[in-house]
């Protein structure tokens, strides 16, 4: 446990900024998620319409730092290549 009042302050932020950091970790999953079951299912609307979802919830968590550049280019590419194997076939 934190002794000094500083590492007390510590924990503290370490926890609401985990928590932020949750939310926005879990709203990209999801979204991903759903993405690719609409791709695969054949509904390109809807995954049209996740797809941008997707990149907006990936590009605020990769500015606020939860993921780093490439791994939020990485998620968008692997999630626009899926659309578009699945759409246009």
């Amino acid at each position: 446990m934190a002794n000094s009042k500083s590492a007390l302050k510590r924990v503290r932020q370490i926890k609401s900024r985990t928590d932020r950091n949750k939310v926005l970790r879990t709203r990209v999953k999801s979204l991903r998620k759903k993405t690719l079951e609409a791709a695969q299912a054949g509904n390109a609307e809807e995954a049209q319409n996740t797809l941008k979802q997707l990149a907006s919830a990936v590009d605020q968590a990769q500015k606020k730092g939860i993921y780093h550049k490439n791994k939020a280019a990485n998620l968008k590419s692997k999630a626009v290549k899926s659309v578009k194997g699945t759409t246009s076939s």
